[in-house]
């Protein structure tokens, strides 16, 4: 009796890009028809890596910092949140990656980030952390940004991001209701 020859092949033809797989497995023999089985079935579980076939957006509460009193002594803090919800589109899992950068503000200056009330300013500045340390901005002149990744599934992902906003003490400012309409949320995925 002469031995079967066995061989087993696995090819890549055609667009074999990130998303798109078109793999072929060949193989001979009775054992190689469950081995073909499993080759499908791990190729099936692994998640897809693709790059633009998601949606994410953006949604956020401000930073309220409330009463502010000059002669206080110590800073006045606040926290609001920036939440990014992100969906694949398609069936399987896909891998998502973004970074969030904020904007200057009116005051066009990250490091002099003004709320203002009738010509008045009010010194304030937006943090990626309780601790105060690093400017929320876009990467550029010092400051950081925010960012994240995780594999999407069939539903929609959350993900919350604090705002930690601080006006540092000793403004000396007429009452009123300050503010700085103008910050962006950019979502950069």
């Amino acid at each position: 009796m002469q031995p079967r020859e066995k061989s087993w092949s696995w090819s890549c033809s055609g667009a074999c890009l990130p998303g798109l797989i078109d793999a072929r497995a060949t193989l001979v023999g009775i054992r190689g028809k469950l081995l073909a089985r499993l080759c499908a079935l791990l190729l099936g579980l692994l998640p897809l890596v693709a790059q633009g076939i998601n949606t994410c957006t953006a949604t956020s509460t401000g930073v309220a910092l409330g009463n502010y009193t000059f002669d206080n002594g110590a800073p006045t803090d606040a926290t609001g949140n920036i939440e990014v919800s992100c969906s694949a589109i398609g069936l399987g899992s896909l891998l998502v990656n973004y970074t969030i950068g904020l904007s200057t503000g009116s005051s066009g200056n990250y490091a002099a980030r003004q709320m203002s009330f009738n010509g008045n300013g009010l010194q304030y500045n937006l943090y990626t952390s309780a601790g105060h340390t690093a400017i929320w901005g876009d990467g550029t002149a010092g400051t950081s940004t925010v960012g994240d990744g995780y594999t999407l599934g069939v539903l929609t992902t959350a993900r919350n991001y604090p705002v930690y906003g601080r006006a540092p003490s000793g403004q000396n400012i007429p009452a009123g209701s300050y503010t700085d309409l103008m910050i962006t949320v950019t979502v950069t995925y």
